[in-house]
């Protein structure tokens, strides 16, 4: 399976996604991932900004409030046209375009700072991903992007509860065989049944990489490692959202920040 075919798949998620996410029922990105994502990610005032598969452009808009100037690309085109429609609703000055992340349609250095929130981990040609964020940076500009954890979601994966209902570990296993595009269906969990009745499941392309090849991905691409960050929900937010629970037991997400060389650019 390749970038095109995975993109049929997101292109017939994209839909039910939006409706559902913009609902607020995708509790994992919008109080544990996207808040520990951006406190993560240094000031992009008046930056030049990249946002690859940006889906309906949630994060993005994100990124515009904070000052940056965006840019942002997905290969599925519903959801650019979603996104394109609210910023026609809201405009925030984002440009939106259907693109690849394997083939960028920007020149070498035009970028203060790339993002995916994501996305990366649905794209096969990882190494491809990779070089075209770097090309497409300016040097000193930094990429920061978070994907599911490599050591964690595991193709064979099952929660350990206790009498409660409480996680207090996970089964994992299989961590070093590569999916290569096995389908995955599912809805948001927190989305109530009267809400999905009649809806299409997701049909999620998964493909892992083991700790190692991510990393040495980024170093093959030139890149120097700069800062990781594993989201961990306080209290709090798992009182608010009890599913968030397990993410106190183990860490589901990876965010890794890392740097293209040379001295950083300066903001306009």
């Amino acid at each position: 399976m390749d970038h095109e075919q995975v993109g049929q798949y997101w292109n017939a998620n994209a839909d039910v996604w939006t409706k559902l996410s913009r609902a607020g029922y995708d509790v994992h990105r919008d109080h544990l991932n996207t808040p520990a994502f951006l406190e993560m990610l240094p000031d992009v005032t008046g930056r030049s900004g990249l946002d690859i598969g940006c889906g309906e452009g949630h994060n993005t808009r994100m990124l515009a409030r904070r000052g940056a100037r965006m840019t942002a690309v997905d290969i599925a085109e519903t959801f650019i046209g979603h996104a394109m429609a609210e910023e026609q609703r809201q405009p925030l000055g984002i440009e939106y375009r259907v693109a690849s992340a394997v083939a960028l349609p920007f020149p070498d250095g035009a970028f203060d700072f790339a993002t995916a929130f994501m996305s990366f981990m649905d794209i096969p040609e990882t190494a491809k991903v990779m070089s075209e964020a770097y090309r497409v940076l300016k040097p000193g500009a930094f990429l920061q992007f978070s994907i599911c954890h490599p050591c964690y979601d595991t193709p064979h994966r099952r929660a350990l509860q206790d009498a409660t209902g409480k996680t207090y570990a996970l089964e994992i296993g299989d961590y070093f065989r590569n999916q290569q595009g096995e389908i995955e269906e599912w809805l948001f969990s927190d989305a109530p049944a009267e809400t999905t009745a009649g809806l299409p499941r997701f049909q999620i392309p998964r493909f892992t990489r083991t700790l190692s090849q991510w990393v040495n991905g980024l170093l093959d691409a030139g890149f120097t490692l700069d800062r990781l960050g594993e989201p961990k929900p306080g209290d709090d937010a798992v009182r608010a959202h009890p599913r968030l629970q397990e993410t106190q037991a183990v860490a589901y997400y990876l965010h890794v920040r890392a740097k293209k060389p040379g001295p950083a650019p300066l903001a306009e």
